[in-house]
């Protein structure tokens, strides 16, 4: 191998000069010797000593997961093939189309490879019942469902078989949390392991009541209060916020409502138990904002109020033209 003989106190100079002159080969190791240092060079560099040296060959890593995947894959193969996935702490979960089901043991193989994660799962149906959890198929890794994430500083425990969890919304979590002023009281009617609730908790002094139906997130919920050092406090009830709702004695200024498929259907909930002058977080699944707006403003003036939208925005896509969008609205009497 063809390399440039330096001293060794030349050594990081010379490197980055032959970098930046894009003379270096990066596919081999630096060597350095008790005097002098070897620095693998394409072509031959003037101005220095060359010489001949055995150097250790870099391994080769892939710079995408499509690239993992040459040669395992036609091109029309991966370009089908979504090879963006969510990663939940240690695990990956992949969303594989139904014609490259044959490959799925080689997808995921190349995706515990490439992620260097714990454990790879395919997604096997969409999500579905009240409990908001969808199937799941062990891939690759060790199978193992349950894992910490860790986001804006929260560390959040959840079983990804047993509750559902979206790493995809993080920055919308963050932009709640830093909207949300100290000595809130808030309600999450659907909270899921406590994402929103762990999150502003975390960074602000106020009193959240988080519901959910599902037993295991409400679990996971009390774990996460737990484990985080939370400045606010968290009060978890499990069941359906309509039921639990009747045990309230107070009203919210402000109301989490990130059930998108069905938020809808509890607005005149969320009327009931708004403060005058208080801010709902609504979510739905739409092409556009006038849906949820519409929405609103219908329930709004059932419950002899009235909205004022302050700021709506697109969450994420969830299909072609359909999009997770988010409403906030401030609420008061008429």
């Amino acid at each position: 191998m063809k390399c440039v003989k330096v001293p060794l106190k030349q050594l990081n100079d010379t490197r980055i000069e032959l970098m930046e002159k894009g003379l270096m080969n990066m596919e081999y190791r630096i060597k350095a010797g008790d005097e002098f240092g070897y620095i693998p060079i394409n072509d031959n560099v003037e101005g220095y000593e060359i010489v001949c040296m055995h150097l250790e060959e870099l391994p080769k890593v892939p710079h995408s997961f499509s690239e993992l995947l040459e040669g395992e894959l036609t091109s029309e193969e991966i370009e089908n093939l979504r090879t963006s996935f969510d990663t939940i702490g240690d695990v990956v979960i992949l969303e594989i189309p139904d014609d490259l089901a044959d490959k799925k043991q080689i997808i995921g193989d190349a995706a515990l490879k490439f992620t260097k994660r714990k454990a790879i799962y395919m997604k096997k149906s969409a999500i579905k019942g009240t409990t908001r959890v969808r199937d799941l198929e062990f891939l690759s890794g060790v199978d193992d469902s349950v894992t910490i994430h860790k986001e804006h500083g929260a560390r959040l425990k959840l079983d990804v078989r047993e509750v559902y969890f979206s790493p995809r919304l993080a920055t919308e979590r963050k932009r709640v949390m830093e909207s949300v002023t100290d000595g809130e009281k808030i309600l999450d009617m659907f909270c899921g392991i406590g994402p929103f609730p762990i999150v502003i908790a975390k960074n602000k002094n106020v009193d959240i009541t988080a519901v959910d139906i599902n037993e295991s997130a409400i679990r996971y919920l009390d774990e996460n209060i737990k484990l985080n050092k939370l400045k606010g406090h968290v009060e978890s009830y499990c069941g359906d916020v309509r039921e639990v709702s009747e045990s309230f004695n107070c009203k919210f200024d402000r109301i989490i409502m990130n059930l998108p498929g069905l938020a809808y259907t509890f607005l005149d909930v969320a009327f009931d138990l708004i403060e005058d002058g208080g801010i709902i977080n609504y979510y739905e699944f739409s092409d556009s904002y006038d849906q949820g707006i519409k929405r609103l403003e219908i329930a709004a003036n059932e419950a002899g109020k009235k909205v004022e939208v302050i700021n709506s925005r697109k969450v994420k896509s969830t299909s072609p033209g359909e999009w997770h969008v988010a409403i906030d609205v401030k609420v008061c009497e008429k």
